[in-house]
Protein backbone atom coordinates (compact mmCIF):
# COMPACT_ATOMS: atom_id res chain seq x y z
CA UNK A 1 0.00 0.00 0.00
CA UNK A 2 2.86 2.41 0.70
CA UNK A 3 4.27 4.27 -2.31
CA UNK A 4 8.05 4.21 -2.41
CA UNK A 5 9.47 7.32 -4.00
CA UNK A 6 12.74 6.93 -5.84
CA UNK A 7 14.02 10.49 -6.21
CA UNK A 8 15.89 9.89 -9.45
CA UNK A 9 12.82 8.32 -11.03
CA UNK A 10 10.59 11.14 -9.80
CA UNK A 11 12.74 13.77 -11.46
CA UNK A 12 13.06 11.74 -14.63
CA UNK A 13 9.26 11.69 -14.80
CA UNK A 14 9.09 15.40 -14.00
CA UNK A 15 11.41 16.24 -16.87
CA UNK A 16 9.25 14.23 -19.27
CA UNK A 17 6.31 16.62 -18.88
CA UNK A 18 7.75 19.18 -21.30
CA UNK A 19 7.92 16.65 -24.14
CA UNK A 20 4.31 15.48 -23.78
CA UNK A 21 2.21 16.26 -26.85
CA UNK A 22 -1.07 16.21 -24.95
CA UNK A 23 -2.27 19.35 -23.22
CA UNK A 24 -4.31 20.41 -20.22
CA UNK A 25 -7.45 22.53 -20.02
CA UNK A 26 -8.25 24.29 -16.75
CA UNK A 27 -11.59 26.03 -16.19
CA UNK A 28 -12.08 28.36 -13.27
CA UNK A 29 -10.80 31.16 -11.14
CA UNK A 30 -8.11 33.82 -11.08
CA UNK A 31 -7.67 36.02 -8.00
CA UNK A 32 -5.42 38.74 -6.72
CA UNK A 33 -4.23 37.51 -3.31
CA UNK A 34 -3.94 40.27 -0.69
CA UNK A 35 -1.56 38.61 1.75
CA UNK A 36 -0.18 39.53 5.17
CA UNK A 37 2.03 37.56 7.56
CA UNK A 38 1.40 37.46 11.31
CA UNK A 39 3.02 35.71 14.25
CA UNK A 40 -0.23 33.79 14.79
CA UNK A 41 -3.68 33.72 13.24
CA UNK A 42 -6.19 36.02 14.98
CA UNK A 43 -9.03 34.63 17.08
CA UNK A 44 -12.60 35.85 16.41
CA UNK A 45 -12.86 39.55 17.31
CA UNK A 46 -9.10 39.89 17.82
CA UNK A 47 -6.70 42.29 16.10
CA UNK A 48 -3.08 41.24 15.55
CA UNK A 49 -0.13 43.06 14.03
CA UNK A 50 1.06 41.99 10.58
CA UNK A 51 3.92 42.57 8.17
CA UNK A 52 3.66 44.48 4.87
CA UNK A 53 0.68 43.83 2.59
CA UNK A 54 1.62 41.97 -0.60
CA UNK A 55 -0.54 41.54 -3.69
CA UNK A 56 0.25 38.22 -5.36
CA UNK A 57 -1.31 36.26 -8.25
CA UNK A 58 -3.64 33.46 -7.20
CA UNK A 59 -7.01 31.80 -7.66
CA UNK A 60 -7.25 28.03 -7.45
CA UNK A 61 -7.57 27.45 -11.19
CA UNK A 62 -4.93 30.04 -12.08
CA UNK A 63 -2.62 28.43 -9.54
CA UNK A 64 -3.21 24.94 -10.92
CA UNK A 65 -2.59 26.14 -14.47
CA UNK A 66 0.56 28.05 -13.50
CA UNK A 67 2.01 25.14 -11.55
CA UNK A 68 1.49 22.73 -14.45
CA UNK A 69 2.89 25.17 -17.02
CA UNK A 70 6.00 25.98 -14.97
CA UNK A 71 7.00 22.32 -14.97
CA UNK A 72 6.61 22.09 -18.74
CA UNK A 73 2.99 21.11 -19.44
CA UNK A 74 0.95 22.73 -22.22
CA UNK A 75 -1.92 24.53 -20.47
CA UNK A 76 -4.90 26.59 -21.66
CA UNK A 77 -7.04 28.41 -19.10
CA UNK A 78 -10.70 29.40 -19.36
CA UNK A 79 -12.08 31.95 -16.93
CA UNK A 80 -12.79 35.65 -16.48
CA UNK A 81 -11.01 38.76 -15.26
CA UNK A 82 -12.51 42.17 -14.59
CA UNK A 83 -11.69 45.64 -15.82
CA UNK A 84 -9.52 46.71 -12.92
CA UNK A 85 -5.76 46.97 -12.43
CA UNK A 86 -5.62 43.39 -11.20
CA UNK A 87 -6.81 41.97 -14.54
CA UNK A 88 -3.64 42.54 -16.55
CA UNK A 89 -1.53 41.75 -13.49
CA UNK A 90 -3.14 38.29 -13.21
CA UNK A 91 -2.94 37.57 -16.93
CA UNK A 92 0.64 38.82 -17.14
CA UNK A 93 1.78 36.51 -14.35
CA UNK A 94 0.06 33.55 -15.94
CA UNK A 95 1.70 34.30 -19.28
CA UNK A 96 5.08 34.43 -17.52
CA UNK A 97 4.39 30.95 -16.13
CA UNK A 98 3.67 29.71 -19.66
CA UNK A 99 -0.15 29.50 -19.51
CA UNK A 100 -2.18 30.23 -22.65
CA UNK A 101 -4.75 32.84 -21.52
CA UNK A 102 -5.89 33.93 -24.99
CA UNK A 103 -9.45 32.68 -24.37
CA UNK A 104 -9.92 34.36 -20.97
CA UNK A 105 -13.03 36.55 -20.80
CA UNK A 106 -12.90 40.26 -19.84
CA UNK A 107 -16.02 41.43 -17.98
CA UNK A 108 -17.15 44.65 -16.23
CA UNK A 109 -16.32 45.07 -12.55
CA UNK A 110 -13.50 43.83 -10.31
CA UNK A 111 -11.44 40.70 -10.77
CA UNK A 112 -11.57 37.97 -8.17
CA UNK A 113 -9.72 38.60 -4.90
CA UNK A 114 -8.72 36.75 -1.76
CA UNK A 115 -7.60 38.07 1.61
CA UNK A 116 -4.99 35.74 3.13
CA UNK A 117 -3.38 35.72 6.57
CA UNK A 118 -0.30 33.53 7.02
CA UNK A 119 1.16 32.72 10.45
CA UNK A 120 4.77 32.05 11.45
CA UNK A 121 4.29 28.28 10.94
CA UNK A 122 3.08 28.68 7.36
CA UNK A 123 -0.59 27.98 8.14
CA UNK A 124 -3.19 30.31 6.64
CA UNK A 125 -6.77 31.54 6.57
CA UNK A 126 -8.37 32.63 3.29
CA UNK A 127 -11.45 34.74 2.51
CA UNK A 128 -12.62 34.63 -1.12
CA UNK A 129 -14.51 37.31 -3.10
CA UNK A 130 -15.40 35.91 -6.55
CA UNK A 131 -15.67 39.16 -8.54
CA UNK A 132 -15.31 38.35 -12.26
CA UNK A 133 -15.11 34.61 -11.55
CA UNK A 134 -18.85 34.66 -10.87
CA UNK A 135 -19.49 35.68 -14.49
CA UNK A 136 -18.12 32.49 -16.06
CA UNK A 137 -21.33 31.03 -17.48
CA UNK A 138 -22.51 28.07 -19.55
CA UNK A 139 -22.63 30.04 -22.81
CA UNK A 140 -18.99 31.06 -22.45
CA UNK A 141 -17.98 27.45 -21.80
CA UNK A 142 -19.92 26.22 -24.82
CA UNK A 143 -18.36 28.92 -27.00
CA UNK A 144 -14.91 27.63 -25.98
CA UNK A 145 -15.68 23.92 -25.97
CA UNK A 146 -12.79 23.20 -28.34
CA UNK A 147 -10.30 24.23 -25.65
CA UNK A 148 -11.66 21.38 -23.54
CA UNK A 149 -12.15 18.77 -26.25
CA UNK A 150 -8.61 19.27 -27.61
CA UNK A 151 -7.05 18.57 -24.19
CA UNK A 152 -6.04 15.25 -22.66
CA UNK A 153 -7.28 16.18 -19.20
CA UNK A 154 -9.52 18.87 -17.67
CA UNK A 155 -8.97 20.39 -14.24
CA UNK A 156 -11.93 21.80 -12.30
CA UNK A 157 -12.44 23.34 -8.88
CA UNK A 158 -15.52 25.03 -7.38
CA UNK A 159 -14.54 28.71 -7.32
CA UNK A 160 -16.59 29.19 -10.50
CA UNK A 161 -20.40 28.94 -10.80
CA UNK A 162 -21.50 25.31 -10.63
CA UNK A 163 -23.48 25.38 -13.91
CA UNK A 164 -20.28 26.33 -15.78
CA UNK A 165 -18.27 23.69 -13.92
CA UNK A 166 -20.83 20.99 -14.71
CA UNK A 167 -21.05 22.03 -18.37
CA UNK A 168 -17.26 21.86 -18.66
CA UNK A 169 -17.28 18.35 -17.21
CA UNK A 170 -20.07 17.24 -19.58
CA UNK A 171 -18.23 18.55 -22.64
CA UNK A 172 -15.04 16.79 -21.57
CA UNK A 173 -16.78 13.55 -20.65
CA UNK A 174 -18.61 13.35 -23.98
CA UNK A 175 -15.30 13.91 -25.79
CA UNK A 176 -13.45 11.26 -23.79
CA UNK A 177 -11.30 13.82 -21.95
CA UNK A 178 -10.36 12.76 -18.41
CA UNK A 179 -11.83 15.09 -15.75
CA UNK A 180 -10.21 15.80 -12.38
CA UNK A 181 -12.43 17.62 -9.87
CA UNK A 182 -11.12 19.32 -6.74
CA UNK A 183 -14.04 19.76 -4.29
CA UNK A 184 -12.71 23.13 -3.14
CA UNK A 185 -14.04 25.47 -1.91
CA UNK A 186 -15.68 22.50 -0.29
CA UNK A 187 -19.35 21.72 -0.76
CA UNK A 188 -20.63 18.71 1.20
CA UNK A 189 -23.00 17.49 -1.52
CA UNK A 190 -21.52 17.33 -4.99
CA UNK A 191 -24.11 17.54 -7.77
CA UNK A 192 -24.88 14.10 -9.21
CA UNK A 193 -24.35 15.46 -12.72
CA UNK A 194 -20.81 16.55 -11.84
CA UNK A 195 -19.97 13.18 -10.32
CA UNK A 196 -21.36 11.36 -13.36
CA UNK A 197 -19.26 13.44 -15.76
CA UNK A 198 -15.93 13.40 -13.89
CA UNK A 199 -13.33 10.70 -13.41
CA UNK A 200 -11.07 11.63 -10.49
CA UNK A 201 -11.86 13.30 -7.17
CA UNK A 202 -9.25 15.31 -5.26
CA UNK A 203 -10.04 16.19 -1.63
CA UNK A 204 -8.28 16.41 1.71
CA UNK A 205 -9.01 13.97 4.51
CA UNK A 206 -11.54 16.22 6.29
CA UNK A 207 -13.43 16.93 3.06
CA UNK A 208 -13.49 13.23 2.23
CA UNK A 209 -14.94 12.38 5.64
CA UNK A 210 -17.73 14.93 5.31
CA UNK A 211 -18.46 14.02 1.69
CA UNK A 212 -18.74 10.28 2.42
CA UNK A 213 -20.26 10.58 5.90
CA UNK A 214 -17.27 8.89 7.56
CA UNK A 215 -15.90 9.39 11.07
CA UNK A 216 -12.33 10.68 11.34
CA UNK A 217 -9.89 8.72 13.54
CA UNK A 218 -9.91 10.13 17.07
CA UNK A 219 -6.14 10.12 17.28
CA UNK A 220 -5.75 11.70 13.84
CA UNK A 221 -3.82 8.63 12.65
CA UNK A 222 -4.96 8.05 9.08
CA UNK A 223 -2.44 5.22 8.67
CA UNK A 224 -4.58 3.15 11.00
CA UNK A 225 -7.82 3.38 9.02
CA UNK A 226 -9.11 0.79 6.57
CA UNK A 227 -8.33 2.49 3.27
CA UNK A 228 -9.63 -0.47 1.30
CA UNK A 229 -13.05 0.07 2.87
CA UNK A 230 -12.82 3.80 2.15
CA UNK A 231 -11.95 3.02 -1.47
CA UNK A 232 -15.07 0.86 -1.69
CA UNK A 233 -17.16 3.73 -0.29
CA UNK A 234 -15.63 6.09 -2.84
CA UNK A 235 -16.54 3.65 -5.63
CA UNK A 236 -20.15 3.54 -4.37
CA UNK A 237 -20.14 7.35 -4.23
CA UNK A 238 -19.18 7.46 -7.90
CA UNK A 239 -15.37 7.61 -8.16
CA UNK A 240 -13.12 4.75 -9.18
CA UNK A 241 -10.14 7.10 -8.89
CA UNK A 242 -9.39 9.60 -6.13
CA UNK A 243 -6.56 11.36 -4.36
CA UNK A 244 -6.92 12.17 -0.67
CA UNK A 245 -4.32 14.61 0.66
CA UNK A 246 -3.25 14.32 4.29
CA UNK A 247 -1.47 17.64 4.83
CA UNK A 248 2.04 17.03 6.08
CA UNK A 249 1.46 13.26 6.10
CA UNK A 250 1.40 12.78 2.34
CA UNK A 251 -1.58 11.44 0.42
CA UNK A 252 -3.52 8.32 -0.52
CA UNK A 253 -4.30 7.37 -4.12
CA UNK A 254 -7.27 5.18 -4.97
CA UNK A 255 -7.06 3.77 -8.48
CA UNK A 256 -9.67 1.09 -9.08
CA UNK A 257 -8.92 -1.77 -6.69
CA UNK A 258 -5.46 -0.41 -5.86
CA UNK A 259 -4.80 1.80 -2.82
CA UNK A 260 -1.41 3.49 -2.61
CA UNK A 261 -0.04 5.52 0.30
CA UNK A 262 2.22 8.34 -0.94
CA UNK A 263 4.88 9.34 1.57
CA UNK A 264 5.30 13.05 2.40
CA UNK A 265 8.27 15.11 1.24
CA UNK A 266 9.60 17.07 4.22
CA UNK A 267 10.67 20.72 3.90
CA UNK A 268 10.86 23.77 6.17
CA UNK A 269 7.52 25.38 5.30
CA UNK A 270 7.33 29.15 4.89
CA UNK A 271 3.80 29.47 3.50
CA UNK A 272 1.39 26.68 2.54
CA UNK A 273 -0.85 28.96 0.46
CA UNK A 274 -1.41 27.38 -2.95
CA UNK A 275 0.41 24.13 -2.17
CA UNK A 276 -2.73 22.09 -2.76
CA UNK A 277 -3.19 23.79 -6.12
CA UNK A 278 0.43 23.05 -7.01
CA UNK A 279 -0.21 19.41 -6.11
CA UNK A 280 -3.27 19.29 -8.38
CA UNK A 281 -1.52 21.12 -11.22
CA UNK A 282 1.26 18.54 -11.13
CA UNK A 283 -1.21 15.66 -11.19
CA UNK A 284 -2.84 17.23 -14.26
CA UNK A 285 0.59 17.50 -15.90
CA UNK A 286 1.38 13.91 -15.01
CA UNK A 287 -1.87 12.59 -16.42
CA UNK A 288 -1.37 14.57 -19.63
CA UNK A 289 2.09 12.97 -19.91
CA UNK A 290 0.59 9.49 -19.56
CA UNK A 291 1.53 8.75 -15.95
CA UNK A 292 -0.61 6.64 -13.68
CA UNK A 293 -2.44 8.52 -10.96
CA UNK A 294 -0.08 7.11 -8.33
CA UNK A 295 3.06 8.15 -10.20
CA UNK A 296 1.61 11.61 -10.83
CA UNK A 297 0.91 12.00 -7.10
CA UNK A 298 4.46 10.97 -6.22
CA UNK A 299 5.86 13.69 -8.46
CA UNK A 300 3.28 16.15 -7.10
CA UNK A 301 4.57 15.57 -3.58
CA UNK A 302 7.92 17.08 -4.54
CA UNK A 303 6.50 19.95 -6.57
CA UNK A 304 4.06 21.01 -3.86
CA UNK A 305 6.71 20.65 -1.15
CA UNK A 306 8.88 23.10 -3.10
CA UNK A 307 5.94 25.53 -3.16
CA UNK A 308 5.76 25.47 0.64
CA UNK A 309 9.27 26.92 0.88
CA UNK A 310 8.25 30.26 -0.71
CA UNK A 311 5.68 32.97 -0.04
CA UNK A 312 2.38 33.18 -1.87
CA UNK A 313 0.81 30.76 -4.34
CA UNK A 314 2.01 31.20 -7.93
CA UNK A 315 4.93 33.28 -6.66
CA UNK A 316 6.25 30.21 -4.81
CA UNK A 317 6.06 27.75 -7.70
CA UNK A 318 9.26 26.49 -9.24
CA UNK A 319 10.36 25.15 -12.58
CA UNK A 320 12.08 21.78 -12.94
CA UNK A 321 15.57 23.21 -12.48
CA UNK A 322 14.64 25.07 -9.28
CA UNK A 323 12.88 22.06 -7.80
CA UNK A 324 15.84 19.83 -8.65
CA UNK A 325 18.24 22.23 -6.94
CA UNK A 326 16.21 22.31 -3.71
CA UNK A 327 16.19 18.54 -3.39
CA UNK A 328 19.73 18.00 -4.68
CA UNK A 329 18.48 15.81 -7.50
Amino acid sequence: MTGTIDRAEVFSLLESFASADAGIAVVGSMNADYTVTTERLPQPGETVNAGPLRVLPGGKSGNQAASAAKIGAKVRLLGAVGQDSNAEFLLGELRKAGVDVSDVLHVPGPSGTTVITVDSHGENTIVYSPGSNAQVDVDYIRDHASVITNAAVLGLCLESPLPAVIESAKIAHEAGVKVLVNDSPFIPKLPAELIANSDILLVNEHEMSQLLGLSEPEDGDWDGVDWTAIASTLHDFGYEQAVITLGGDGSVVVDGDQVERISPVRVDAVDTTGCGDSFMGTILAGLAAGLTLGRAAQVASYVSAYAATGAGAQASYGDVRQIRELFGA
